[in-house]
């Protein structure tokens, strides 16, 4: 797959593509409704798929103080959609000067210049341009005049409701994993490289693996069952913390996870940290000893989960 940034023209913009447009955090079912749809007009019409996405996020840009948390870093959406058989990724800069351009231009330097699209497939009440003023019926009439063939995708629904990233990360603050599970399509993830700590777990008898979010706020808090794949190994089981480990003063956001009957090296190893439970939230004890009697309680809790779901 390949990843493009800016808007020199592709590969694709030479042989036609179909082309989606949005954000896809989280990659729950209603985006993958979309990338379906997609797939099915690219096999009918032998062209190349293009997604295009945003860095930052608009509302990242927009108003960053108050911006969402993210579900997934680009990096990782990536992956996804290369699994997915997307053949490029097309990333452009969210800035005054994109987020300044009216429906009409972006089409014309954007859809048509840069990707070359034949057609584009956006879900339900797509809307763009400058404060998002553009709808999908400019899009059709201006698209029209360029022979760019829309398609428009109901949105997918669960128990009455819309699917979207924001229904996601409500129930991720509220700790409702099963109602994440069931949005995505699959376990709540995260993926990360190891890195260095001060090796506190391990000397008190819980060893981790120290995963930095690298995300302005986490979409998760607290104490959790996880399973985890990489380094050679496929969902291991463990208990995981995410938070700032009051405890021993700290202030950076971690993910931090100890597996079960495991004591390899993990450092600088690349891991994907499913989210199958959470117990509690992290708390501040007055002394390690206490601290490390949780701790026993939590990985005996997190064991009978994840047997019982096994």
């Amino acid at each position: 797959m390949l990843i493009a940034r800016g808007l020199e023209p592709s590969r694709a913009a030479s042989c036609g593509c179909v082309v989606t447009i949005g954000n896809f955090d989280g990659l729950h079912l209603g985006h993958q409704a979309i990338l379906a749809v997609q797939a099915r007009r690219c096999s009918e019409e032998r062209l190349a798929a293009v997604v295009l996405t945003f860095e930052p996020h608009p509302r990242e840009y927009f108003a960053p103080h108050a911006a969402p948390a993210r579900l997934m870093r680009l990096r990782d959406k990536a992956e996804a959609f290369r699994v997915r058989g997307i053949h490029e990724l097309r990333v452009l800069r969210f800035d005054a000067m994109l987020s300044g351009w009216d429906g009409a231009t972006f089409i014309e330097r954007v859809l048509n210049r840069a990707v070359g699209a034949r057609r584009v497939v956006v879900g339900e009440g797509f809307r763009y341009g400058r404060g998002r003023r553009s709808d999908i019926a400019e899009l059709r009439a201006v698209g029209a005049r360029l022979g760019l063939q829309v398609d428009e995708v109901p949105p997918c629904e669960i128990d009455g409701r819309r699917v979207s990233s924001t229904r996601v990360r409500e129930a991720l603050a509220a700790g409702n994993l099963h109602e994440a599970r069931t949005l995505l399509g699959r376990d709540f993830r995260i993926c990360g490289r190891v890195v260095a700590g001060d090796r506190l777990g391990r000397r008190l008898g819980f060893p981790t693996a120290n995963i930095r979010l690298h995300r302005r706020i986490s979409p998760v808090a607290g104490i959790f069952a996880v399973r985890v794949s990489g380094a050679g190994h496929e969902r291991r089981p463990g208990v995981a913390s995410v938070g700032t480990r009051p405890t021993v003063g700290g202030a950076e956001w971690l993910l931090e996870v100890h597996l079960f009957d495991f004591d390899d090296e993990l450092y600088r190893k690349q891991l994907a940290v499913d989210f199958i439970a959470r117990l509690r939230d992290e708390l501040h004890y007055p002394d390690l000893a206490t601290m490390t009697a949780q701790m026993h309680v939590d990985a005996r809790r997190a064991r009978e989960l994840l047997d019982a779901k096994a």
